[in-house]
Parts: C-alpha cells; sequence; structure tokens
C-alpha cells in the first residue's frame, strides 16, 4: 500500500509525460568541435541568427530599392518573401536550419508579435484623439466615406459570388477580409506620412484628421460587430465579455489617466520622468494586452487603447516613445513584417481557384471603391485634381496593421493559406506603388514656397502696413524681437502685423498641433511666457501693433512648412528667425541647437518673402526692459555694412525704415574697393546700389528728424574687411548685413574659405564668430527668391 498512488491523482499508475524545457543556451561552437553548427539548436543562438539574418536581408534590399522611393516597409515584406517558401525557403538547408517548425520559427514569430504589440501601444501612444473630435466637417465625411464605400462595395461583391453550398468558414473568411481591405489605418497612414515627408503638409494634416477619424471608427465597428457574433453564439459569455470590455475601457481614462497626469504634474518642470514610471505603465500595457486576449478579444487592442489613455506629448508620452520606439521599430517590427511575409506560399494560391479569383476581385474592388470615393469627396470639395488623387491613394494605403490583421486569422484558423498569401501580397503590392504615385502627384515644396508675388520690403509703399512673422523657439528669443520689432518704427500712420509663431519640436505624438491663441486664454502650454510679451507689446503700442500668436508643434525635419505656410497665408513681408546659437556673458557658446540650424536653412531655402536672422550676443542686457513705455527707448545706434547686391539693399531698407525713430542713430557703413582693385565697370547691381544710396547721401527722404550718417571704407580684400568691421563693431547696438550667399566681390574676397555658417554669408558669419570681442547684436537680412512668371 505504500507505493500506492494517493486517491487525489487523477492518473492512477498510468506514465504521465512531462515536457521538461532543454537548455535555452549553448556553449559555442567549442561544444562540438567536429560539429560546430550544433550550437544552433539551440533556442537563443537560432533566434539571434534568424533577426540578424532578417536585419541584413532587409536593409541590404532597402539600400538596392531606395533610389527608386520604395518604402522601408515594403522592403522589409521583400525579405519576407526572399526568405520565405517561395525563393531561399525551398532549400532544405536553409529551411531546416533557420525556419523549420523543429527549430523555433515559433519563437520568432512570437518575438515579433510582442513588439507588434509594443508597436502599437506606441502608436495609441502618439495619436491624439482630440484630433478625431476637432476635425472639420470635410475630414468627418471623408473618414466615415472611406469606410462605408469600400464596405458597401465588398459586401455587394461578396453577395454576387456567394453560392448556396458555401461553408460558413469560407463565408467568414471572404466577410473578414473585406472589412480589413476596407480599414483605413491612422498609424499606416501616419508612417506613409512621415516617410514621403508630407505629414506637416496641407494634405497630410487632413489625411490624418480623417483617419483618426475612420479608426476611431473602425474600433467601434470590430467592437459592435464581434460583440453580435458573441452574442448570437453564446450570450451568457458575451455579456461578461461586453461588461469587462466597458470597465476595461472606463477604469483606463477615469483612473489610469489621471494617474499619470499626477505623474506629469509631481515631475519638477524640464526634469525626465522616473525611470520607475516609464516600466510600470510598459507592464500595464502588457497587462491590458493580457486582459484583452483573456476576455476574447485581439490582445493587440487591449495594448492600443491603453496607449491611447495615456498623456501624449512631452513629458511622458515623448519619454515612452524615445526611450522604445528605435529598439521597436528598428528590431521587432522588421522581424514581425519579415517572418508574417515568409508565411506567403505562391504555390498554395492556384490550389483553390475560386477563392484565389476571389480574392483577387474584392482586393481590387474595395481599394478602387476607397480610391475613388475619396477622389470625389475631395475634388468636391475644390481641391485641385493633382492633390485629390494623392490624398485618395494616400487614404487608400496598406501596411502593417492590415499584416497583423490577416496574421491573426491565419493563427486562428479563420483564413485559408490561399487566401492569406494573395492578401498579403496585395499589401506588399499597395505598399511599393502607392508611394510612388503620391510622389509623382504630389510636391508641395515644388508649387507652394515658390515667391510669385513680390513681398520684400524695398517693394512696400513708405507708409504701408508692415507684416512680420516673429519666430521664437526659446523664450529668452522674445525680448529681442520685440525690440527688434519696436525698432521698426511702428505708428498709426504706418501699423505694424506681428504674427508671434512659437515653434515646438513634436514629441510622444504622430499629429503635428497648430494652435492659434486667443487674447486673454488661460494656456497651459509653454507658450505661455511668449504669448502674453508678445500681447504686452501689442497693449502699449495699441494704436499701431496688431499681434496674432500661435503655437505650431511639428518634427524638426518640417517645421519649416509651418514657417513659410503662415508666410504665404499671412501675406507677411518679412520673417525674423533668432540665430541657433545661444552666448553666454563673456562670449563663449553657451548653447547650441542644431534643430534651429536646419529649420534656418530650410526657411532660407523656401522663404516667400524676405527675411532675417537675428543674433542675439547682448548677454548681460537681456534683464532689461526692451518694450516701449509711456516714453521713448533710450537712443539706439545702429549700423548698416553695405557692399551691394539685393540682399544688402533690402537691409539698408529696414535700416532706413527704423531710422524713422528720432531716437534712432543710423549710420551706413559702405566698403569700397579702390579703382585698381574694382575697375570701373558698373552693372546693373552697382546702378540699383547707386540709386538706394542716392537718398542717403543727401538725407532728403526721412526728414529732418532722423539722424543717418553715411560713411565709405575701403577694402580691397576679406583680411582688410575683417579689420574694418572688428574697428567699428563696439560703436552700435545693432549691426545690420545683407547675407549676400555666393556672392563674389573685391572687399571680402577670402572670407568665405573661413565661413562656418554659410546662412549668415561672410560678413555675419565673421559677426557672429566667437573670435568677435563684442556683445553687438546682428541681424542678417536675406531678400526673396522671386521667380518670373514667365519661365515656368
Amino acid at each position: 500500500m505504500g507505493n500506492a498512488p494517493p486517491p487525489y491523482l487523477p492518473y492512477g499508475n498510468k506514465t504521465l509525460e512531462v515536457c521538461v524545457p532543454g537548455e535555452v543556451d549553448s556553449a559555442g561552437i567549442w561544444e562540438n568541435l567536429s560539429y560546430p553548427s550544433v550550437f544552433l539548436s539551440y533556442p537563443l543562438p537560432r533566434l539571434e541568427l534568424q533577426i540578424v539574418l532578417t536585419f541584413l536581408c532587409s536593409h541590404i534590399i532597402y539600400l538596392i530599392v531606395k533610389p527608386l522611393g520604395i518604402t522601408f516597409f515594403a522592403t522589409q515584406m521583400f525579405a519576407g518573401l526572399l526568405l520565405g517558401h517561395t525563393v531561399l525557403g525551398k532549400l532544405d538547408t536553409i529551411n531546416e536550419l533557420l525556419f523549420s517548425q523543429v527549430s523555433g520559427i515559433e519563437i520568432i514569430d512570437t518575438t515579433g508579435l510582442f513588439g507588434f504589440v509594443i508597436f502599437l501601444f506606441l502608436m495609441g501612444v502618439k495619436m491624439d484623439l482630440r484630433v478625431a473630435f476637432r476635425s472639420t466637417k470635410r475630414a468627418a465625411v471623408i473618414g466615415f466615406i472611406s469606410i462605408l464605400a469600400p464596405i458597401t462595395v465588398g459586401l455587394i461583391i461578396f453577395a454576387a459570388f456567394k453560392k448556396p453550398e458555401q461553408s460558413k468558414e469560407v463565408n467568414l473568411e471572404r466577410l473578414l477580409g473585406t472589412t480589413i481591405e476596407s480599414l483605413t489605418s491612422f498609424s499606416v497612414i501616419a508612417c506613409l506620412l512621415s516617410e514621403l515627408n508630407i505629414l506637416n503638409s496641407e494634405l497630410g494634416r487632413l489625411a490624418l484628421s480623417a483617419s483618426a477619424i475612420a479608426d476611431v471608427g473602425t474600433l467601434i465597428l470590430v467592437f459592435v460587430f464581434s460583440s453580435m457574433a458573441k452574442w448570437a453564439n453564446a450570450p451568457s459569455v458575451a455579456a461578461v465579455n461586453t461588461a469587462a470590455s466597458i470597465a476595461f475601457v472606463v477604469i483606463l481614462f477615469f483612473v489610469f489617466r489621471p494617474m499619470m497626469f499626477w505623474v506629469i504634474n509631481t515631475t519638477p518642470e524640464g526634469k525626465p520622468i522616473k525611470e520607475v514610471y516609464i516600466v510600470l505603465i510598459v507592464m500595464v500595457a502588457i497587462g491590458c494586452s493580457i486582459f484583452s486576449h483573456f476576455f476574447g478579444d485581439s490582445p493587440l487592442i487591449g495594448a492600443f487603447v491603453f496607449g491611447l489613455a495615456v498623456p501624449d506629448g512631452p513629458p511622458l508620452g515623448s519619454a515612452l516613445v524615445d526611450k522604445l520606439e528605435c529598439f521597436v521599430n528598428g528590431v521587432f517590427l522588421a522581424v514581425f513584417t519579415t517572418t508574417s511575409t515568409m508565411r506567403v506560399d505562391v504555390k498554395s494560391m492556384m490550389e483553390n481557384r475560386s477563392r484565389f479569383l476571389f480574392s483577387i476581385i474584392f482586393v481590387c474592388v474595395t481599394f478602387l471603391a476607397k480610391v475613388i470615393s475619396c477622389f470625389i469627396v475631395t475634388f468636391w470639395s475644390l481641391m485641385p485634381l493633382k492633390d485629390s488623387l494623392a490624398f485618395a491613394l494616400i487614404m487608400s494605403s496598406k501596411g502593417i496593421v492590415e499584416l497583423s490583421y490577416f496574421c491573426s486569422f491565419i493563427d486562428n484558423k479563420i483564413m485559408s493559406k490561399a487566401t492569406f498569401s494573395v492578401l498579403v501580397l496585395g499589401i506588399l503590392v499597395n505598399s511599393t506603388i502607392v508611394p510612388l504615385l503620391v510622389k509623382l502627384l504630389y510636391d508641395p515644396d515644388s508649387r507652394r514656397y515658390a515667391g510669385y508675388e513680390k513681398r520684400t520690403l524695398m517693394h512696400l509703399k513708405p507708409d504701408s502696413e508692415l507684416r512680420v512673422l516673429a519666430c521664437t523657439h526659446r523664450s529668452e528669443n522674445v525680448s529681442t524681437i520685440i525690440e527688434l520689432l519696436d525698432l521698426t518704427c511702428p505708428a498709426k500712420e504706418s501699423p505694424q502685423v506681428v504674427f508671434a509663431l512659437h515653434i515646438v519640436e513634436l514629441k510622444g505624438r504622430d499629429s503635428p498641433v497648430f494652435i492659434a491663441h486667443q487674447k486673454n486664454e488661460n494656456s497651459a502650454l509653454s507658450s505661455l511666457e511668449n504669448i502674453f510679451a508678445y500681447n504686452q507689446y501689442e497693449q502699449n503700442n495699441w494704436d499701431s501693433v496688431t499681434v496674432h500668436a500661435f503655437t505650431a508643434i511639428s518634427p524638426p525635419k518640417l517645421m519649416h512648412e509651418d514657417i513659410c505656410i503662415m508666410a504665404l497665408n499671412k501675406q507677411t513681408s518679412f520673417i525674423i528667425l533668432p540665430f541657433h546659437r545661444k552666448f553666454s556673458i563673456d562670449g563663449s557658446i553657451e548653447d547650441e541647437n542644431s534643430v534651429m540650424r536646419n529649420v534656418n536653412c530650410s526657411v532660407l531655402d523656401r522663404a516667400p518673402c524676405s527675411l532675417g536672422i537675428l543674433i542675439d550676443r547682448r548677454v548681460a542686457d537681456r534683464g532689461r526692459k526692451t518694450l516701449k513705455t509711456s516714453s521713448r527707448m533710450p537712443t539706439c545706434s545702429i549700423g548698416m555694412l553695405f557692399i551691394g547686391g539685393k540682399d544688402d539693399r533690402e537691409a539698408l531698407t529696414l535700416a532706413k525704415r527704423m531710422a524713422r525713430d528720432p531716437q534712432v542713430n543710423l549710420t551706413v557703413i559702405r566698403l569700397i574697393a579702390d579703382h585698381h582693385h574694382s575697375g570701373n565697370i558698373m552693372d546693373w547691381d552697382g546702378i540699383l546700389d547707386s540709386e538706394i544710396l542716392k537718398d542717403v547721401k543727401q538725407k532728403n527722404e526721412v526728414g529732418n528728424s532722423c539722424n543717418i550718417m553715411y560713411a565709405e571704407k575701403v577694402s580691397n580684400d576679406g583680411p582688410q574687411a575683417a579689420g574694418v568691421i572688428r574697428s567699428i563693431v563696439n560703436n552700435y547696438d545693432l549691426i545690420i548685413v545683407g547675407r549676400r550667399y555666393g556672392v563674389e566681390s573685391v572687399q571680402t574676397m577670402g572670407l568665405a574659405e573661413w565661413c562656418e555658417f554659410p546662412e549668415l554669408g561672410v560678413v555675419g558669419d565673421l559677426l557672429a564668430s566667437t573670435d568677435l570681442n563684442s556683445s553687438v547684436s546682428v541681424l542678417v537680412v536675406q531678400q526673396q527668391y522671386y521667380v518670373e512668371q514667365g519661365r515656368h
């Protein structure tokens, strides 16, 4: 009796087989020198080799096809086809070594799926739900039509091809395929727009708004349809699952979201979120995925919905994105896309001809239905023809979200391998061709910023309204810019309209945000201090200055679009940009922002009007009051270095406008070369230079109340010009120069070789140099690049 099993053991004396997990790692190739590849029989080395192989294969293909404009997602799918059953998978050695069932294809599949769960969580974090609820009527109509039109057409095709003897499995497969092909995924469209660099364009903003609405509508439809199916099969289970889903959403948005706002509020301004909170949020995201799976939904939905509950943007949303996005997108996502595409079996597609033909037909028909419906709506709303076509193609794009749905269907045995292969190849064709067509149809730079109208200071009438776009990136830029605006001498007869734009780097969200601030609003944004300063400037000049404040939150590579679009739409004549360097009190560099330098260079290349880069070096004076009070500001001494050319003429026009203020002393210093070096030939630029300097010399335009002095200095080369500049630089509070980029002159010959910042020109670069022992502020002016209409 002592050897008899206890009565509670269900198997009695039967043998119970237990699979004990083997070793995960190996001792390397030295474990068996006669057969070194034995180390690949262990799961961890094999997984590492699989990841490296997928990574190398996708990047090599991308390197080859990138000049053709193929997206990185499409190259990952091409890598999957190459490694799958269609090409290399036919080789027994490769198939057995890397991707057979025995070798653990489930492990890399699980790894890829886990990475995709984190990716969807991050996409939820970056998705701003307010975009869907704040969308325009046009975006709402497009969002709903982009779902309803293809679904309606797909159901018609389904009914037309349906046969009486058709099994329930085939009906379910076709209905699910039609539904997924009709989706409009925010994540897919955001990734496409980002890769095409049109995320911040007018077309991109409309596509994001419409896709956000479509995505929310899709989630609701999926929940309703799945609930209906559950209620039809098992009402009691469906009641529990529905109650759990509703409670899940309520807890996320009314418990966890306030807790995350508490984390943000308890974090000191400018400090990063504590690491423990980041880890806890990621763990909760994984827990939400498990919860949704436990109650009969996809694990992807739980992580995505929790991501929607996380406050987007800095500091929390941006911290999560910064810490996770690089590894998830660079490794896990590539693994998921490649291994998912590896399941495609071209041979199995032809085994069932009816399924194959139906799959081809409904993929093409639903795509055309979405393209045509979106095109009609946008073209009817007066969007240009090419833009409407490009927009319709963007809304019809397919990507990783649709791929994940099809993978889950084949995993759950509700889709055949033949249908799966057709649908995945359809995604590959879509993701390859659509971006190329969009690039062909839509090029915002080629037509949006071209200067077909003259918007320069020179072409303004003397007493006309001056419209200025003042851009700020840091709060310390504001006081100097306001003082510069004040120097332009606004008056009731010649008023000034200022469009104050605070540009903020987009972090932790997908959708760029553009905010038009109202007067006296209680804003919680970091731009509150800037808005207050500009509003105070307007109040101190209530009869001559009007201020409109805006905030633009954009990706760094697209910030220049916000600036150029606003300058174009508001018909400004001048843009003020802060220099990217911040100087300390001893003249050394305190901070350098490479993002702002790139923005400045991009605006210089595309600006639809004249602009100036303001270099603030007066650190010691930053605390003093710069706005106008009841009395005029103290006397300001301005120097204008004139060599010649259109930029110098524009700079002189601005300087003369400033000289209308009786408290401003303007000195125009013209650098000339002696006759031995310059010769006696005068070109058209020389004639225009002499004409604009005539009234400066004679002092007959600005009036007796203006204090203008004119001086000439001889400079026959760059070193001599540098000496002249060093000798006069400390005599002024502000020096204005023209950029003169690419213009060769005797006076500055040789300086270009030592130029550190070409965007400032040779003279501006010299004045911004740390070697210059001076605290003078500098304004580098560039005249608008004007395109003659007859050339195009």
